[in-house]
């Protein structure tokens, strides 16, 4: 296992000194002291810089055609991360009350913000619309309705979008690709669904259609999937232009843009997609005689996955005897499953580090493992380690960002572990670690009571 740390997998201050890691100027060791493990650790000047680079990278893409760079919540969302993603500039989209309250907490800019989701309960749209959010992103014929009548009701006209299916196959895993036709998301384009959508947003007078949206999918490495997104949504822009006599002024392109979990990866910085993408729209906007329209982006794994890591602290080591005659170093740790979900929910992969000292020991093969009650709790399924690793060792996992925290759960009763701040040479909990307090606090003793018409009184 190299000592090096790839700067496209590493946050920006991760650093080795006299063998061990440190993070915005503090090793390793001593926040696993002060706080524990497992620990999420973000680095903020990854975070700010990360943030500040999309943002930019849009403006310069599209000049005074660059519309709002929304950071998405469902990535990681905090009040911290709110505030910073406001500070920057950017957007942010949100796709439950619970993400839309975060925003709320804080005062986040209701116009740059937009409602997603496939299914929005009928209070998340009335919160969203009490707020004044800027855009609701429309999914479903019925949901143009329900957001018509709610808007009505409170005798608002709220701006809309239309999230439409391309039937764009991007080159990333089943789970994570949205933009075919067969999945839950969208109008599709080819079936004549989206046509059917704009004509039925059209009827209410308490919608406003500011334009199209699409989303393809996530973890996406180059750039053509999204300039073959770009030009199905503007062959629509034209037909609306067409038909109506009036052009939308709106198109939000997404987001996906992949980030670097092994040292094999090599995503696209913010500048090389987005100029690539610039130089599509602006040439299909030509070809169909439409004005430019404001192009809005949707980053949220390409902030937030790389500027935060997981450590993890060694419990067990066993070694285990394959039917081919090899064998296999089974490494358990403190979390697992329970903190980062993904690699047993769609194999993703990570990269993994010795992190609180050196070691010149002979590698071997190795798997690193949760402790949680299920074979497949497993965090990397074959990565060479040094053979001397023992319990009380530190091992960190980088890029656990996005979808880390956003996504762990209390299996096996499991506290969910703190997410830590650090900033030259200081760190702060920006949230605590759950305790067996906070479990138990949804515990509730109750007398049973009839419910229903059928019940007696």
């Amino acid at each position: 296992m190299s000592q090096d740390l790839n700067p496209m997998i590493w946050p920006v201050t991760a650093r080795r000194v006299n063998g061990e890691m440190s993070i915005g100027n503090i090793r390793v060791s001593d926040l696993a002291d002060e706080f524990g493990t497992p620990s999420f650790v973000l680095d903020e000047a990854d975070f700010q810089a990360r943030a500040g680079s999309w943002a930019k990278a849009l403006q310069e893409a599209f000049g005074p055609n660059a519309g709002t760079a929304y950071y998405a919540a469902k990535s990681f969302i905090s009040t911290q991360i709110a505030r910073w993603i406001d500070e920057a500039g950017l957007g942010l989209d949100v796709c439950t009350d619970g993400e839309l309250a975060v925003a709320i907490a804080v005062n986040f800019p209701a116009k740059k913000i937009e409602l997603h989701g496939n299914n929005k309960s009928e209070s998340e749209i009335a919160s969203a619309i009490d707020y004044r959010v800027g855009v609701i992103v429309i999914d479903s014929l019925q949901e143009i309705d329900r957001v018509a009548r709610i808007a009505h009701e409170k005798s608002i006209i709220q701006g809309v979008l239309l999230r439409l299916n391309p039937g764009v196959d991007a080159d990333t895993h089943e789970a994570i690709s949205t933009g075919h036709e067969d999945v839950k998301f969208g109008f599709s384009i080819a079936s004549g669904a989206a046509w059917d959508a704009v004509l039925s947003v059209k009827k209410h007078e308490s919608l406003e259609l500011k334009g199209l949206h699409a989303h393809i999918g996530s973890q996406i490495f180059t750039p053509a999937a999204f300039e073959l997104s770009a030009s199905r949504l503007i062959s629509i822009l034209a037909k609306y232009r067409d038909e109506f006599g009036v052009e939308l002024a709106e198109l939000d392109l997404g987001g996906g843009y992949a980030i670097a979990y092994l040292d094999s990866d090599r995503p696209s910085s913010a500048e090389e997609v987005l100029s690539v993408v610039a130089k599509r729209v602006k040439a299909e906007c030509e070809k169909a005689l439409l004005r430019l329209p404001r192009v809005s982006i949707e980053p949220g794994r390409v902030i937030v996955g790389p500027s935060m890591v997981t450590i993890y602290e060694v419990g067990t080591t066993k070694e285990v005897s394959l039917a081919d005659g090899s064998d296999r170093w089974y490494v358990s740790v403190d979390g697992g499953m329970s903190d980062n979900i993904r690699p047993a929910l769609y194999g993703a992969e990570y990269s993994i580090a010795l992190a609180n000292r050196s070691s010149s020991a002979p590698v071997r093969n190795s798997r690193v493992v949760g402790k949680h009650c299920e074979t497949g709790d497993i965090i990397i399924r074959e990565v060479q380690l040094p053979s001397d690793i023992v319990p009380g060792d530190l091992l960190v996992v980088p890029a656990t960002g996005a979808y880390g925290r956003s996504m762990a759960s209390n299996y096996n009763h499991m506290v969910r572990p703190p997410v830590i701040c650090v900033l030259n040479g200081k760190a702060r909990s920006i949230i605590r670690r759950e305790t067996h307090r906070d479990l138990l606090a949804l515990e509730i003793e109750e007398e049973p009571r009839n419910i229903g018409k059928g019940g007696s009184r």
